[in-house]
Formats: structure tokens, C-alpha cells, sequence
């Protein structure tokens, strides 16, 4: 082919249904097991074990060695946003019939892209931070305003020790269920490490949906006006 041949080699990869279910499993941005991915892929651990070291030698997955345990992680966040897109766009696809459940519901409700806020939460804070003139978001980049940077400060962000990391800033990241954008970036993933801190969200298991606590209702309410 005339274009770069990994184009097809990467689309053959998360094409797989089990490789697909693998690369959406870690797209909350932590490690886990092979075998707790088997699980979620719904395959044997030694079919798993396949998919994993073709993941891995593709440089899509990296690899964690922890004492006699090996931990599975997306190797950098352009992969999740490729996941989240390849999400979007078939999001806009032809519908297949299927019964909507309580997951659908909790994971458009909120959820991680990555190491981010998504869904209806991470719309939201995204919208509030705007209208109040702390983000200026642009189609492909954004910026944190004066006032922005006063108002996360005193949130709890470190902000000098989150612009040292080596990713983009402050970005727009479009939400494949609520089809506009969120909030991306190393501001975005502070705001969500403050945010457990705080705990306003825990993690539900085996699901990338968040859980709001009553703490996180109020303090969402208070602190961003964002009604849940």
C-alpha cells in the first residue's frame, strides 16, 4: 500500500473483539493482571496471553514487572484518545438493536478516558470551567486563564508540578457519548487525581463508570455549580 503500512497493522490489531475489549479494559488508565484481562476480554488466559504480547510488541501496551506479577497498562495517552475516537465513530454508525442497560447509563453518566473525567461529569466540568472563564478551549488545543489558574490553585491543583509533565497541557478531548468535548490534558488528569482525593468519585469494579458520592454531589454542585 502506498501509505504507511502500520495504519492497517494497528487497525488489524484493535479490530479483534477480544483485543478490543482488552484495550477498553485499561482506558481508566491503571494496570492490570493478564488475567484479570482475560476476564474482560472473555478468552482463556493463554489466548489472552497472545493478544497481550501482540499488544505489547506494537507498542499500544506497556509492560510493569512488580515482584513475581506482571501489570498490563495503555502505553501512553494517544493511545487511549485513539480508543475513545475509534469509540466515537461508532458511536455514529448504523444502530444495532440492543437493550439499553444500567451500564450504558452509569458509564454516559461518568466515567475515565484515560486518566480524565468523561461522560455527562467531565462534559460538565468542562462547560463550567468555561462559562466562568477559567478555560478557553479551542478545536484542537485550550488554555487556562489567569483566573483559571487562581480558581484550580485554590481547588488543590499543583499546577507548576502539572505543566512539567511531558503531554499537552490543556486540550479538548470530544466525548463519543455526549458528542462535545471534555476537558483533556495534564489539568484534566489533575483534576480527577483531586477529585478522588477529595472523594467525590470511586471507582466501580470491573467498569470504567465512576460513582459519585454524596460528598462528590455536593462538591461538584458547590465548587463547579455542575448539577449531577
Amino acid at each position: 500500500m502506498k501509505e504507511d503500512p502500520r495504519l492497517a497493522e494497528i487497525a488489524a490489531l484493535v479490530g479483534d473483539p477480544a483485543r478490543a475489549n482488552i484495550l477498553t479494559a485499561l482506558l481508566d488508565g491503571r494496570a492490570l493482571t493478564a488475567s484479570e484481562l482475560a476476564y474482560f476480554a472473555g478468552v482463556s488466559p493463554q489466548t489472552a496471553s497472545g493478544h497481550l504480547a501482540k499488544l505489547t510488541g506494537s507498542r499500544m501496551l506497556a509492560l510493569q514487572k512488580q515482584g513475581r506479577h506482571r501489570y498490563y497498562r495503555l502505553a501512553t495517552p494517544q493511545v487511549g484518545r485513539m480508543i475513545e475516537s475509534i469509540m466515537e465513530v461508532a458511536a455514529a454508525a448504523p444502530e444495532r438493536h440492543r437493550a439499553p442497560s444500567k451500564a450504558d447509563a452509569a458509564l454516559r453518566l461518568a466515567r475515565t478516558c484515560y486518566d480524565h473525567f468523561a461522560g455527562r461529569l467531565g462534559v460538565g466540568i468542562a462547560d463550567a470551567l468555561g462559562a466562568r472563564g477559567h478555560i478557553v478551549l479551542a478545536d484542537e488545543a485550550g488554555e487556562v486563564t489567569e483566573a483559571g489558574v487562581d480558581f484550580l490553585s485554590r481547588f488543590g491543583l499543583d499546577l507548576v508540578e502539572t505543566r512539567r509533565r511531558r503531554r499537552a497541557y490543556c486540550r479538548p478531548c470530544l466525548d463519543w457519548t455526549e458528542r462535545r468535548p471534555h476537558l483533556g490534558g495534564a489539568i484534566s488528569a489533575a483534576l480527577a487525581v483531586r477529585c478522588f482525593a477529595l472523594r467525590w468519585v470511586e471507582r466501580q469494579r470491573d467498569s470504567r463508570a465512576l460513582l459519585i458520592t454524596a460528598a462528590g454531589h455536593r462538591g461538584f454542585d458547590e465548587v463547579f455549580g455542575l448539577t449531577l
